[in-house]
């Protein structure tokens, strides 16, 4: 069973800058993997929680995967990657608070745990929305993939009845498609908690899209992987508090990969246009890690605000 397993312990709302210092100014932290404290958000306010900071290779990093925290609560989960789910345990989250899923993308290092959160799911009532983008001819919706992975005829049949609500005592996933192409924003859903919008934005030919949350207040946008061609995402987080990007290629970067990820100059050039109070550089591959020294340089030309580079469950408190 997902579900709360520690007592959470922090501070509140505003911590961002004492949790900076707990960690020993973990804002500039590099290759050494996980957060120095107790992998605990604060007892009140909004907190950004990483479940894995790192990106499609077979390492001590989890794919990118995100909480997002209120009041001990953990309200949205964005990318259920390969790890996710055993951080989620770790972070003491509750699998049946949770008021939404989403998407960027549906490649394997976005969705692969999401079978293993459901499988372990027992105690959650509530219907679970579920969104990400739609499809191409060459990849999956967001509907599409559930369907092949839990449906009747997927890979993994016996979680079916969670697509069906055909179990009085369980739940029901409701996927929703949003759309990939074109420039309009996408703003249908809203709780008392949380409200979401996402944009699509261009990472190949891979459907992909942005994701801007607001709770209790507090804005994050977590832009998943893509090459900004389409000069989307400063608009779209405009006066952000935390914009969670992602930092796959180096500034030098040659060849088919500046096609489908931002450089850090880019990165920085987006962080100051949106105004963002705070960024969060996740998705820390290969390319990328053991230069932080020269990310940090070709950002900081033009964004002078907060830099985390995001570690395995540390907590960054709004």
């Amino acid at each position: 069973m997902i579900g709360r397993r520690h007592v959470r312990a922090g501070a509140g709302p505003g911590a961002f800058l004492r949790r900076a210092m707990l960690t020993g100014l973990c804002i500039g932290c590099g290759t050494t993997g996980l957060a120095l404290e107790a992998p605990y958000c604060g007892d009140e306010g909004v907190w950004i929680q990483i479940l894995g900071s790192g990106g499609y290779e077979l390492d001590d990093r989890g794919a990118a995967s995100y909480l997002v925290w209120r009041d001990q609560r953990a309200v949205l989960l964005v990318d259920p990657g390969p790890g996710s789910a055993v951080r989620f345990g770790e972070a003491g989250a509750d699998f049946a608070d949770l008021d939404a899923v989403v998407f960027t993308n549906v490649a394997a290092d976005r969705t692969a745990d999401f079978p293993s959160f459901v499988a372990g799911s027992d105690g959650r009532t509530r219907p679970l929305p579920v969104f990400g983008p739609d499809g191409n001819d060459t990849y999956p919706s967001t509907r599409e993939l559930l369907e092949r992975l839990l449906g009747r005829q997927g890979a993994y049949p016996g979680l079916a009845d969670y697509l069906t609500f055909r179990d009085p005592e369980g739940y029901r996933i409701s996927v929703r498609d949003v759309p990939a192409t074109g420039q309009r924003r996408w703003a249908r859903f809203g709780t008392d908690d949380l409200t979401l919008a996402a944009i699509p934005v261009h990472h190949g030919d891979m459907p992909s899209v942005a994701w801007r949350v607001e709770v209790a207040g507090q804005t994050i946008v977590f832009t998943g992987n893509f090459s900004n061609r389409k000069d989307v995402v400063a608009g779209f987080a405009e006066g952000v508090d935390a914009l969670v990007i992602h930092l796959a290629i180096p500034e030098g970067a040659r060849g088919l990969v500046r096609e489908r990820y931002v450089r850090p100059s880019q990165i920085g050039r987006i962080a100051q246009r949106a105004d963002a109070r705070m960024v969060v550089l996740g998705y820390r591959t290969s390319r990328t890690l053991g230069r932080e020294t020269q990310s940090r340089t070709a950002l900081e030309q033009y964004y002078a605000g907060p830099l985390v580079f995001a570690n395995e469950l540390e907590c960054w408190g709004l």
